[in-house]
């Protein structure tokens, strides 16, 4: 099978590699299609963050480089392990790639995600979604109700990462909210902003495709913050300031702007990944009483809060995550077609689904 690979930074190949075996404990999947993310693109360019050191295995995939990437990906059962009995194949299925140790105080206090060993499917493991196939443990599969297509799976893992941040957020119904940053995950945002019953949101965007994106995906005021100041035009519409912020950006600039446009004792949330550091006013956050905390990824283990919720969100229609779409590619061309064009800063692209057989 096909299948691609971190080696280095600037150095992911495509290759060919046995169909993996299949664990007792395991389900083998057929992807339909996997999701280029922004993690991706930061181990592309700037890796290993979460990819493991050359050397130093992940301890508990025993996972190290060159290994698979591809988080973000649904497809059909095409294998399950002998103890596996909650999946058969032929079911359309999404994987939630985190794999927690079980074992570590965070795991015992049930914070999955703070896993002092945590490992994903596609970033530190054995397997990977940019791939002919996958083979992940079974409790990290989730089966898609018949009316949301498979290719939708490969959009359950980025959308369960912004449902968290806005649940971390405490978006509550009339709340006045900004995003700044519209990539996939602001996008997300926006989307499951708009589910949780958000009455206003504002966007920051440099890219003009992107705001037109956020319009389509619910928001209310789109600014170009190279053209406009966006904290004057948040703060005068709101009479103070937003309720909550969400930092999508990953860049200074975003994190400034969305602390001094929510009003005092707002929340600012900061989702995204940055590969730098920092500086803070410290004061802009003592002096309002500004709230700030972080979000990473969503729950694993054996608590499925975030997806089982995208995947409800989805079979019921609250979300219609065709907008975060822009193109397909084939597999074989993943970095020409899809590395490439995502880290142009000129590039319009938002979500790429890679088709191993299109």
């Amino acid at each position: 099978m096909e299948v691609a690979k971190w080696h280095g930074q600037q150095d992911v190949r495509v290759g060919e590699d046995d169909i993996p075996e299949t664990g007792k404990n395991e389900v083998r999947i057929k992807v339909e299609a996997a999701g280029i993310c922004g993690t991706d693109l930061h181990e592309y360019k700037a890796g290993p963050i979460f990819v493991p050191n050359f050397g130093e295995p992940n301890p508990i995939t025993g996972a190290e480089p060159p290994v698979p990437l591809g988080h973000e990906f649904g497809g059909v059962v095409d294998e399950v392990g002998s103890d596996v009995t909650e999946f058969s194949p032929g079911d359309s299925v999404a994987v939630n790639p985190g794999i927690a140790c079980g074992s570590c105080r965070y795991c015992d206090e049930g914070m999955y995600n703070q896993c002092e060993k945590l490992a994903f499917v596609g970033l530190s493991a054995k397997s990977g979604g940019f791939a002919e196939y996958a083979t992940v443990p079974a409790s990290n599969v989730h089966r898609l109700p018949d009316n949301v297509p498979t290719e939708y799976g490969a959009l359950v893992e980025p959308l369960s990462v912004c449902l968290r941040a806005v649940r971390r957020a405490g978006i509550q119904a009339g709340d006045s909210v900004a995003v700044f940053g519209t990539g996939p995950i602001g996008l997300g945002l926006v989307l499951c902003a708009t589910a949780a019953g958000a009455e206003q949101i504002f966007v920051s965007e440099p890219r003009d495709a992107r705001r037109q994106l956020a319009t389509d995906a619910g928001a209310d005021t789109v600014i170009d913050p190279t053209e406009m100041d966006a904290v004057a035009e948040i703060t005068e519409a709101t009479d103070g300031g937003v309720d909550i912020a969400l930092e999508a950006t990953g860049v200074q600039p975003g994190f400034e702007d969305a602390i001094q446009s929510t009003r005092p004792d707002g929340q600012v949330t900061i989702v995204s990944i940055s590969e730098d550091t920092f500086e803070i006013d410290t004061n802009s956050i003592v002096i309002p009483e500004r709230n700030i905390n972080g979000t990473l990824a969503y729950q694993t283990g054996p608590i499925k809060t975030e997806f089982e919720r995208v995947i409800n969100l989805l079979k019921k229609e609250k979300i219609d995550p065709s907008i975060l779409v822009t193109d397909r590619i084939n597999l074989k061309n993943i970095v020409s077609d899809g590395f490439e064009r995502l880290t142009d800063p000129e590039s319009n692209q938002v979500k790429i689904l890679v088709k191993p057989e299109e």
